[in-house]
């Protein structure tokens, strides 16, 4: 889970919402008009689907149905509860379904007051319990970067944080030019691996003279052949230090 709740500022709330990219799920950078109900502004961006620069982009696709409806969201205790409209259980096989479900659950534990996520569909419950991250991981990529999600302005030192599930916890990052020029490469030794998910917060400075596009690159070295495996790159505008 990400480790700060989205922030608000200047007229403008900054979110994250979660697509898939190359078949896992990707975050992927919102700008919202300012606002209180962060959570509620998530699930409507969530639900509007990729913009057609993330779909070309990333390219960033999601699961989730068109015209489905947010028909209420509460939060107590760690739950988010959400209400949203019938036509999110249609259409698709058990992987689209499931794959939807992961989009959800995602994009509201970003938040640090939510845990898990309580589904209705037109105020009828959708399961007995409530979901979690663990129920879907494996929709993830075994390196995700929550933050700074795709799409973000960043400025040096770079705070990097995620999840990942790796040999011995241990991964590279890369800050890049767009050219692919390496800017900055950090190892990360996460708090959990070989078989278990575990967290990463780590900070990495790095340097420009002008505010450019850039990349994230996450990897990881095969054990087997030091080969590079489990790529995931993030397009961002790097700016300078402040």
């Amino acid at each position: 889970m990400p480790g700060a709740s989205p922030s608000a500022g200047g007229g403008i709330s900054s979110l994250t919402v979660y697509f898939f990219m190359d078949g896992k799920l990707g975050a992927v950078h919102r700008e919202v008009p300012r606002t209180v109900g962060v959570a509620r502004a998530a699930l409507n961006q969530l639900l509007a689907g990729p913009t057609s620069a993330e779909a070309s982009g990333g390219p960033f696709t999601t699961e989730i149905p068109e015209n489905v409806l947010l028909l209420g969201i509460s939060i107590a205790n760690g739950t988010a509860t959400v209400d949203l409209s019938k036509e999110f259980g249609s259409g698709g096989g058990s992987s689209s379904m499931f794959g939807r479900l992961a989009q959800l659950t995602y994009t509201l534990t970003q938040f640090s007051n939510v845990d898990r996520v309580a589904l209705r569909l037109d105020a009828q419950p959708a399961f007995d319990q409530p979901i979690t991250r663990d129920d879907y991981r494996s929709f993830s990529p075994a390196i995700l970067v929550d933050r700074p999600a795709w799409g973000s302005a960043v400025a040096s030192p770079l705070r990097i944080t995620g999840s990942s599930n790796v040999f011995e916890a241990e991964f590279l990052v890369e800050i890049d030019t767009a050219s692919g020029s390496v800017l900055a490469r950090q190892q990360v030794h996460a708090t959990c691996g070989s078989g278990c998910w575990g967290t990463f917060d780590i900070t990495v400075p790095y340097h420009v003279t002008r505010e450019q596009p850039g990349l994230i690159k996450a990897y990881n070295l095969s054990a087997k052949d030091g080969s590079v495996e489990d790529v995931r790159i993030y397009q961002v505008t790097l700016t300078p230090a402040g």
